[in-house]
């Protein structure tokens, strides 16, 4: 195969052209250059809310090619494969680049993907970058695989971290570009339904604006984040997440401008680095124990008496923003009108959720997944996990969170409840209106109804999960 035959650069959840190993490699090769999407049966199966945002970013990503002199070929098919051996006989190009990811499905899609294109002669090479450290290259002492937190910072803090790559200056295109898919014409959006033009202007969009992010944080939030980012009501986080789970930012630009924040004394700054590492804890835990995404990592939680009828009525009270817990129900609404909830309110629900209600996590983790738009698979499992007792260096089962006093703690002045509860207020809060436009009408909900008493009794739903908890270790 000649050497200036096209490279493939299949994006992913990648979406960027900066500190982007796969595409630096091949615009450095000084071969022609053709950015690809796949969407196929993976990406097809993604919850409504990352679907549709992962169609957004790819729509930016071919805005941003475009203004590079390049294009984003867009291809749909059930299987990754055949659209990329399309695309080698379309274009005779002589290699495929792309940007590894680590849940167990997609590893078993390009470990196959690489060995079929390598059997055809074709250079399939897979980079790093979505995460700061791959997963197998942290261990103990004794070779093993971390399972709490703590130790695995104190391993990677002092690691050096990859300097981020600048964007390149020149995509070298091809004589002739191949066919592309029109991605209207996909409808990545078709689930969200009504709730799409409301969850919108909560979206922050594309590579710019996830360093534009960065850069508000740093510069104005960082120094008060470790105290701010407990509140709810006030802006105190980076809100990253959206964009380094679709990688329109990478986490070694986060990393960096982390450590120069920390250099300059910041207060928050260390606090964010860790956060930083919490993510590629997850990452680690599920490249060592995948069954963390769907099973109870701590195997002797198998037995215990979680409830898992994800249409039960406390359930959907629960989805809703129903269960007449204002701090709660405000989180559950925040969810549906912007894509996102704040982490200390994720904790809460959580709790309310696998202990006052007793329901089983992954009921959870599937509103979770079908809700969120910055979907993450490592980090939702282990959120979900640490939060039900079930998972690695997880919360202890008897700590359950009383939405009450967290309320009392980290909403004093109801900022965060008055923003997202309309029920019984005279002149509701934008946001709170909102929720009735985004939730589906079959839900039959109004602001003028009357705000609902709570569902389970507070203390009585803690002293049940508790008595589940001691009988489960007897």
């Amino acid at each position: 195969m000649s050497d200036t035959s096209p490279i493939l650069v299949w994006f992913r959840r990648d979406l960027r052209l900066s500190d982007h190993a796969a595409l630096s490699a091949a615009c450095d090769s000084g071969r022609p250059v053709i950015p690809v999407f796949v969407h196929d049966g993976l990406s097809e199966n993604l919850g409504a809310a990352p679907k549709w945002r992962l169609g957004l970013g790819v729509g930016a990503l071919g805005e941003a090619l475009e203004e590079k002199g390049s294009r984003l070929i867009l291809r749909r098919s059930d299987q990754a494969l055949d659209a990329l051996q399309d695309l080698i006989k379309e274009t005779g190009a002589g290699a495929v680049y792309w940007s590894r990811l680590y849940d167990p499905q997609t590893v078993s899609r390009d470990s196959q993907i690489k060995a079929e294109l390598k059997e055809q002669g074709i250079d399939a090479r897979s980079f790093g970058g979505h995460l700061m450290f791959e997963p197998w290259t942290v261990e103990t002492k004794t070779g093993g695989y971390y399972k709490v937190y703590s130790p695995f910072w104190k391993t990677v803090k002092t690691r050096d971290v990859e300097v981020p790559r600048s964007a390149p200056s020149d995509l070298h295109p091809p004589e002739n570009w191949p066919k592309s898919d029109a991605l209207a014409e996909w409808e990545m959006g078709a689930e969200m339904n009504r709730g799409a033009a409301v969850v919108r202007p909560f979206v922050q969009l594309g590579e710019a604006a996830a360093q534009a992010r960065l850069g508000h944080f740093i510069a104005h939030l960082i120094d008060g984040y470790k105290d701010n980012r407990n509140t709810p009501g006030m802006d105190g986080t980076s809100n990253l997440s959206e964009n380094l789970s679709l990688g329109e930012i990478s986490p070694h630009q986060c990393w960096h401008a982390g450590q120069r924040a920390l250099q300059e004394g910041k207060r928050g700054a260390e606090t964010f680095l860790k956060e930083l590492v919490w993510r590629e804890f997850a990452y680690h835990l599920m490249h060592h124990t995948p069954r963390i995404l769907d099973q109870n990592w701590r195997e002797e939680w198998n037995d215990f008496p979680w409830k898992d009828d994800g249409r039960a009525a406390e359930v959907w009270a629960w989805k809703k923003g129903r269960t007449g817990v204002p701090f709660v129900d405000a989180a559950m609404r925040e969810l549906y009108v912007t894509g996102r909830m704040h982490n200390r309110a994720r904790m809460i629900v959580a709790s309310y959720l696998t202990k006052h209600l007793m329901t089983h996590w992954r009921i959870g983790q599937a509103w979770f997944e079908d809700c969120l738009i910055d979907w993450d698979p490592a980090s939702n499992a282990m959120g979900w996990q640490w939060t039900a007792g079930s998972g690695p260096d997880a919360a202890p089962y008897f700590r359950v969170f009383n939405p009450v006093t967290q309320r009392e703690k980290f909403d004093p002045d109801a900022a965060y409840v008055d923003r997202w509860i309309a029920e019984g207020r005279d002149a509701p809060h934008d946001d709170a209106l909102a929720f009735f436009e985004a939730c589906p009408r079959h839900w039959g909900m109004n602001a003028q109804d009357s705000y609902p008493t709570p569902i389970v009794s507070l203390d009585g739903g803690r002293k049940r999960a508790l008595t589940a908890y001691e009988n489960r270790k007897d």
